[in-house]
This record gives structure tokens, C-alpha cells and sequence, in this order.
């Protein structure tokens, strides 16, 4: 029992203390009955329409707890706030609500009785993973025949023998599945009533951490002897991890590794409403710092995550960038974590946006979802979005319509895709595989909901992530895809100038500019069907453009790069002699025809632009390629002093366009100040006292409105080298051979 649940006379039902206590309570059986359902009471406001000419005194919140707390036939169990309108908002205020326990007739006879009372039932919410693989559903029989069963037993352990203890088992067949938990030995039981061998279509085992997921179609299990699983650990397919840094494959889709390391996202405030956050975690040690237990009321109960959900969301977000592990999109951003799970329900969801509200929460990460609608959170949430809080939204799990509150036209909807190469076969992930498959590898999978509510699509399937204690696990569902945008609009919201200038002040006008951001930038992906993807995927180089084009590298450097450049091409048998002075640039007609179709001319400057020295690289930069357009889908830019590393583990990337595939290793995203060349922002990143994100600078570190140091030229200068190191433009610098 939790907080939440105590009776309203503030007694709590007693609990066994000892092995005696607890055998008393065997002997003594409780007759199981159905439970109350929940409710959420509130005040119609005035006047109301509930009872048209029918003249009933208004009700204020106190009112309404005091005549529910006084019906012998209702269990109150707590009160939320209400707050007052924004003024000049179009959301008008949220009324004060009561959540209290009690049956649907006599839910019934109170509305009868108090027409200006309206109610509406508290549901629970689902995470927004997926916990198996959707199968061809089969109508299970209403009633198994009795009699026929079968008991299969498992041994999960890896290839040296170490047995999993913790690995889910789950079994499914043409009536309903069953599933188990490995025990310390490595060993599960599962018993199917109504099921032969013959009759078993696929088993699932999900280790909790550090290994991959196994799927078998149409096993051929023993029911008398052990059935022996081997999982594949995943420091076998990404080399060096955990302790060497990777990217996962949705950063490299996104374009995240190519971004300067500079743009860290300090400033911005982000909450991740789900079931907690593990702080142990070396992930997530000093980058999760505070939060609320809206579960237990457990001062510290945010920093503990016993569903392993909320702590693989907050790392994709913000995992820290110390060289092991995994790295998030803004290392730099401030995260709170808001316990509602396990248990969440539409209360504890209107709790949480309070506090985010009232911490001045910029983005909050929802990865959540309902069947039902809830008119009072669509309230909160609008209420949420006038103050300027950003919500990005799990469009849901089940391969049907988008759940709640996913169909809000006040959110940011997120679909999951997938990418072919960026897991082994034989895992669950291969196993959501359906429908075309583009030429990069991108398919959308079987378990994402979909609808003409998706606004993009992020990476669902196969996120690597952090888990509790210390462990790493990929992880599918658009719930991990939801991280993907919140981490990038962190990026935009904290280094995009328009969110320093017209859109600093926290309102619904700069909620729906920076998703418009985000709209824009996506890359749309041809999977046959727009209710599957929106927009399409967004990309970090297209958000970030303006960021990105405040690098001015030295013109007399920058000549002697693009001559250089000019070299290498000519050599490489990309360029012919003289192509430049025909017009055959890069991305042109020098490049055997093929034009990259997201740069801008170089000689050409846009509406209102004057030409500057180095906007050519830019424009390629900020369309999302190279100056020689993308870069090859088997390299990560980075690793020490800019050199390119190859992508990790044997998981093959059939990526060409500039969303590398597969997951890469580098080293850190931009280092310690001391070791990486570049210049880095301020330390401290708190925020300011307004409404704009603390540490308005360009794109080098510079103070933004100055013109840069020559060590800020320098820190773009060694950005642009690595690019095209990274585009085997440039050969390897001496001094790293050396080494």
C-alpha cells in the first residue's frame, strides 16, 4: 500500500511481521471480491451545463472533499491543486480534484444528486515498451479443455556456462502465453494449460542486461529435459563495450555524432515522467539530480527505478559523456525525474505536469500511453503548454491507433522505426520486422501504433541504454523512440537563436515553434504509409542549422583547406582537372552527377543573405553532409583528435545517405577541456533568471554577440578538419600516427 492508498482516516491496514504472522493469514482466507474502481471528482465550473435551468449551488474544491469524505460509501484518498488560468491564455483554469475510491452505482446515484459535480474514472497508464514480440493473434478459446497441459523447463545461461539469473521466459501458443523468471541457477518453469509441444509458435527470453534477446519461431522444446537458450552478450557485437563510449545507431540516424561537441544543450530543463531514474548508474550519476516519488512519497524514491524504464529513457536523454557506456543527445541539460510507475495513472500524471510547471520544466518526456481519453490530463496538458512546457509523446505499443495522450493536438507524437543491421538475427528485434523496408535499412515495426496523429517518427527498436545497477540493455518501443526527440529538442531550445530572441519567453508560442523546428528537419522515410512516420525522422544537422552556421572558419585557413580538398578529390578521381573552374564543385557535376540534394549552392547565397567566407562547408554542414555531402554509413566521425572510427561489433550498416547505421564507438563526445580541440561552453550551465536557457553562445563556445576569439576559429577549424577526415577526405593527421 502507498501513500496514495491510505484510507482517509490516515490508518493502514496491518501487515505481518513475522513467518507466524504471515501463516495466520493463510488460515484466515479473505473472500475475493471485486475492487472499487478510482475516480477523479471536480467541480463543473459556473455555469455549468450539466443541469440546464436547474438551479444548483456552485461547489468549490474544499466543498467537494468535505461532502465526499463525509459518504460512509466513499474512500477518499487524495487532493489535487487547482490552479488558475495564464492570463491572455486560451486554457482556462484546472479546477481543485478529489481522487477518491467507490463504486460505478453509486458513481451514478451522486451524479444524480450533485449535477455540478463532474467525474471521470482515474485509469491506469501503460509504459510504452514492448514487453514481447507481437505475434499473428489467434482467438484463444473462452474455456481450455481440462486435462491437457504441458510443463517445459529452461535453462538460460550464456556460451562459458555463467547462468542469467533474472531472464524473462515467455512462451506463447495458440491459446493464451505464459511466462516465467529465471532463477539464480538460470532455470525457468512454464506450464501451458491447453497446449501440446506441437502446438507451442515462438518463445521470447529478454536477459535483463548485457545481453541480446532471443526469439525462436516454432521451437522444438523437451518437455523432459532442460531447453537450453544461449544469449549473445552484446560486448560481443560492440567491441570494447562497456568500456569504450558508443553511439547508438537512432543518434548516428539522427546525426547526433556529427554535431560539434559544443552543443551540450546547458540550460535546458527536462523531466522524464515514468517509473524513476537509478542514480547509481555510472550513466547516470550527477546527471540525474532531483525529482519527486509521486508512487511512494519517498523523498528520494525518484533516484531508485525498480521497472528498469524510466533509466534507459533518461541515459538516451542525458547519459553522461565519460568515455564508457553509452552518451546521451545533451549531456549538459538539468533532468528531474517524476516516479508514477509502476501504478501510474491519470492522477499522478496531472500531479506530475504540476511539478513541472512549477520547476519550469522545458521539456518533458512522456513515454506513456492510455486506451482511454482523459478530458482533465488534455486540460493539464494544455494548461502545461500555455506555460511554455514542451510534451513529447510515445505514440503507444499495441499496432493499433495512437493512444492518449498521443492524440493531444498540443503534443509532439512519436512513431518507432527500426533499421536491419542495427541487431543480430535471432533476436526479438528481427522478429518486429514488417512491411517495405527502404533502401537504408529503416522498416517500421509491428508493435508501433499508428495514425494521422504522428507528427515523426525516432529509432524504437534496439536502443541501447542504461538499466539498473550498472548494466546496459537494448530495448524496443516507442517509448525509446520518445527520448530520441526529447534530446534533440534540448539542442534546439538551448542553442537555436530564435529561443533567444522571439521565442524566449515561455508560452504556447514557443512550444509550438520549437516542435515546428523539429518538424522541419525530419528526413522523410518511404515506408509506404504517412500514419507510420509523419513528418519522418528528424535530424540533428537540419534543426541546428543556424547553430552550426555561426562556425566562420579563417578565410586564408579555409582557402588552404578547400585547395587541399581539391587535391584529395582530384586524386580520388572525384574531381576532373579543371571541374572547379567549370562550375563542378562538390556536390556537382564533379561528383560523377550526383548532387547532393539537401546543400545549398555555394556561389549562390539565399534570400536575404549575404555571401561569407566559409559558407560553402556550411551549407553542406547544415543540410547534413560534409562539404563533400554525407558522410560514408560506415564511419563515425570522432575518437582522438578527430580521427574516424569504424562502427562497432560486426552489426553492418547498409546506410549511404548520412544516417550511419549500426551502433559506432568514438571517444568522448568532445572530452575534458583539456584533451579535446575544441572550445567548450562555461561550466555550471545553470540557468539565468528570465525565461530563455542559461548561456546564450554560439555554436564555438564563444559568448554569443561577440565576434570570437581566435581559439573559437580554431575550435571550428578543427571541427571542419574532422569532417573531412571523416569523409576520407583528408589523410591522417602525422602527429596521430605518431601516437
Amino acid at each position: 500500500m502507498t501513500s496514495n492508498d491510505k484510507p482517509k482516516d490516515g490508518s493502514e491496514e496491518p501487515r505481518p511481521a513475522s513467518p507466524r504472522g504471515r501463516q495466520a493469514s493463510r488460515q484466515a482466507p479473505r473472500p475475493v471480491e471485486p475492487r472499487p474502481r478510482r475516480y477523479m471528482v471536480a467541480a463543473l465550473p459556473q455555469p455549468h451545463p450539466a443541469a440546464p435551468g436547474a438551479a444548483v449551488p456552485a461547489l468549490d474544491g474544499d466543498t467537494v472533499r468535505r461532502l465526499l469524505e463525509d459518504d460512509p460509501e466513499v474512500r477518499v484518498l487524495r487532493r489535487l491543486r487547482g490552479a488558475a488560468g495564464n492570463p491572455g491564455a486560451q486554457a482556462p483554469g484546472f479546477p481543485a480534484v478529489v481522487v477518491a475510491e467507490m463504486t460505478a452505482e453509486h458513481v451514478e446515484a451522486l451524479r444524480r444528486q450533485y449535477p455540478q459535480l463532474y467525474f471521470e474514472r482515474d485509469r491506469l497508464l501503460t509504459y510504452s515498451d514492448v514487453p514481447q514480440p507481437p505475434r499473428r493473434r489467434r482467438p484463444a478459446p473462452a474455456v481450455v479443455a481440462p486435462g491437457v497441459e504441458s510443463t517445459f523447463a529452461f535453462l538460460v545461461r550464456d556460451a562459458d556456462g555463467t547462468p542469467l539469473p533474472g531472464a524473462s521466459v515467455l512462451v506463447t501458443g495458440h491459446g493464451w502465453p505464459a511466462q516465467a523468471l529465471t532463477g539464480a541457477d538460470g532455470r525457468a518453469v512454464v506450464t501451458m494449460v491447453g497446449e501440446t509441444p506441437e502446438s507451442i509458435t515462438g518463445v521470447t527470453v529478454r536477459p535483463r542486461s548485457g545481453y541480446w534477446s532471443v526469439h525462436i519461431d516454432r521451437p522444438d522444446l523437451s518437455t523432459t529435459r532442460d531447453n537450453l537458450i544461449e544469449p549473445v552478450r552484446l560486448s560481443e557485437t560492440f567491441d570494447g563495450f562497456p568500456g569504450k563510449q558508443i553511439f547508438g545507431w537512432g543518434q548516428q540516424a539522427m546525426n547526433l555524432d556529427r554535431l560539434p561537441p559544443t552543443l551540450r544543450g546547458a540550460g535546458v530543463r527536462i523531466a522524464i515522467i515514468d517509473s524513476g531514474a537509478d542514480v547509481r548508474h555510472p550513466d547516470l550519476r550527477d546527471r540525474v539530480r532531483a525529482g519527486v516519488d509521486l508512487v511512494g512519497a519517498d523523498a528520494d524514491g525518484w533516484s531508485a527505478d525498480a521497472a528498469y524504464h524510466g533509466s534507459h529513457c533518461a541515459a538516451v536523454v542525458s547519459g553522461a559523456d565519460d568515455g564508457r557506456g553509452v552518451v546521451g543527445f545533451a549531456v549538459e541539460a538539468e533532468v528531474h525525474a517524476c516516479k508514477i510507475f509502476p501504478g501510474g495513472r491519470f492522477s499522478d500524471l496531472i500531479d506530475a505536469l504540476d511539478y513541472c510547471v512549477e520547476q519550469r520544466i522545458d521539456i518533458v518526456n512522456l513515454s506513456l500511453a492510455s486506451r482511454h481519453h482523459s478530458p482533465l490530463v488534455a486540460a493539464k496538458i494544455e494548461q502545461a503548454r500555455e506555460a511554455g512546457v514542451a510534451c513529447v509523446v510515445a505514440a503507444g505499443n499495441d499496432g493499433g491507433p495512437v493512444g492518449f495522450p498521443g492524440t493531444l493536438p498540443g503534443v509532439l507524437t512519436v512513431a518507432a522505426v527500426g533499421k536491419v543491421g542495427a541487431f543480430p538475427s535471432g533476436t526479438a528485434h528481427e522478429a518486429e520486422i514488417s512491411g517495405p523496408v527502404t533502401g537504408d535499412g529503416y522498416f517500421s515495426p509491428r508493435f508501433t501504433c499508428h495514425g494521422p496523429e504522428i507528427d515523426v517518427c525516432a529509432p524504437g527498436v534496439a536502443v541501447l541504454s542504461a538499466v539498473p545497477p550498472d548494466g546496459y540493455a537494448a530495448l524496443d518501443g516507442t517509448s525509446m523512440a520518445v527520448p530520441h526527440v526529447v534530446g534533440l529538442a534540448a539542442l534546439v531550445l538551448a542553442h537555436h537563436g530564435d529561443f533567444r530572441g522571439p521565442y524566449a519567453v515561455r508560452d504556447a508560442r514557443r512550444v509550438d515553434h520549437l516542435f515546428h523546428i523539429i518538424k522541419s528537419s525530419c528526413v522523410p522515410l518511404n515506408l509506404g504509409d504517412l500514419h507510420r512516420t509523419g513528418a519522418g525522422m528528424p535530424n540533428a544537422l537540419r534543426a541546428l542549422a543556424p547553430a552550426l552556421a555561426q562556425i566562420t572558419p579563417e578565410p586564408i585557413e579555409t582557402d588552404m583547406l578547400l585547395g587541399q580538398l581539391t587535391e584529395e578529390m582530384t586524386g580520388a578521381g572525384l574531381l576532373v582537372s579543371g571541374a572547379w573552374e567549370s562550375g563542378g564543385g562538390p556536390g556537382g557535376p564533379g561528383q560523377g552527377g550526383q548532387a547532393d540534394p539537401w546543400a545549398q549552392p555555394a556561389t549562390t547565397p539565399q534570400p536575404g543573405m549575404t555571401a561569407q567566407p566559409g559558407m560553402a562547408a556550411q551549407a553542406a554542414y547544415g543540410a547534413g553532409g560534409t562539404a563533400n555531402g554525407p558522410v560514408h554509413g560506415g564511419l563515425v566521425t570522432g575518437g582522438p583528435r578527430g580521427r574516424t572510427t569504424a562502427t562497432g561489433g560486426g552489426v553492418r550498416s547498409a546506410d549511404r545517405s548520412g544516417a550511419s547505421g549500426g551502433t559506432g564507438s568514438r571517444a568522448k563526445r568532445g572530452g575534458t577541456s583539456s584533451s579535446r580541440p575544441y572550445t567548450a561552453e562555461a561550466a555550471g550551465g545553470g540557468r539565468t533568471s528570465g525565461d530563455a536557457p542559461a548561456g546564450p553562445r554560439t555554436a564555438n563556445g564563444t559568448p554569443a554577440g561577440t565576434t570570437g576569439p581566435a581559439a573559437g576559429e580554431q575550435a571550428a577549424m578543427a571541427w571542419l578538419t574532422e569532417e573531412m577526415r571523416a569523409a576520407g577526405l583528408l589523410g591522417e593527421n602525422p602527429s596521430d600516427q605518431a601516437q
